[in-house]
């Protein structure tokens, strides 16, 4: 489970997103320097090797991110990259597990971690740093304030997921969007009114607590948070497929 912090910032997803004065989800000032150079994503890469020691044995993740930050003097934003990419060989083995290929669709109702997914599609359509984790998937380090703001690349990550579940043959999708989120029901209009214009057989829905209710339910979820992937039956890697497939020129850091 992510650490959050007053910011809640990190990757967990939520509570979205960007200063209203921002058109897209690209790159912070520094993070050329923080994340592009070879020999800083070697370090991260360390950094995370040792948190995946820590977490395995029983360390807590806030006491690992510490120990690992302070060693290889990593600033905020990168401690939150490197946390974001971490897991334990426990959890790592358990999300293997569960995790299921894109074949595995076909027929199948699908409930999708609405803005987990819309917003690491649109850091990745906008040339932002995503990082992959040991348990293969991808987060962002997008800030968020509690209200989620379109940006330039919403329609097109939209676009790209109705793509593919409609190619994949997927009985039903659900959205499933944060309710006190400010914007959420725009984006539920918005939704709905692109499954109708491009046939998709999507339903969105609105949901206090929707971590809760994702990890219970008996669909395939779509979701890279960490705290459902712990607790989800079953599951599939959405956003690493696409972008790995279909976006081009991603700024990928990878943990390994």
């Amino acid at each position: 489970m992510w650490v959050r912090t007053s910011l809640t910032f990190l990757f967990n997803k939520k509570i979205i997103v960007l200063m209203s004065n921002l058109k897209n989800r690209g790159k912070e000032g520094r993070d050329d320097l923080l994340f592009g150079a070879p020999k800083m994503q070697e370090k991260i890469k360390e950094a995370v090797t040792d948190m995946r020691y820590l977490l395995s044995r029983g360390y807590a993740q806030k006491s690992s991110i510490q120990f690992v930050g302070y060693r290889y003097r990593l600033n905020a934003r990168q401690q939150q990259a490197v946390q974001g990419m971490s897991a334990s060989k426990q959890q790592i083995e358990q999300r293997q597990s569960t995790g299921v290929a894109l074949g595995a669709l076909k027929g199948k109702d699908i409930i999708i971690d609405g803005f987990n997914l819309i917003i690491i599609l649109e850091s990745a359509l906008s040339q932002a740093y995503v990082f992959k984790g040991l348990d293969n998937c991808y987060r962002d380090l997008s800030s968020v304030y509690g209200t989620y703001k379109r940006v330039q690349q919403t329609e097109e990550a939209l676009l790209l997921v109705g793509s593919v579940l409609k190619q994949a043959e997927v009985s039903s999708v659900l959205w499933v969007l944060d309710k006190p989120v400010s914007n959420s029901g725009r984006l539920k209009t918005r939704l709905r009114e692109l499954a109708e214009q491009e046939q998709y057989n999507w339903d969105v829905i609105l949901e206090n607590n929707p971590d809760k209710y994702l990890a219970e339910s008996d669909s395939i979820i779509i979701t890279s948070d960490a705290w459902i992937l712990d607790r989800a039956a079953i599951w599939y890697n959405l956003a690493g497929h696409l972008i790995e497939k279909a976006i081009n020129n991603v700024n990928i850091v990878y943990s390994q």
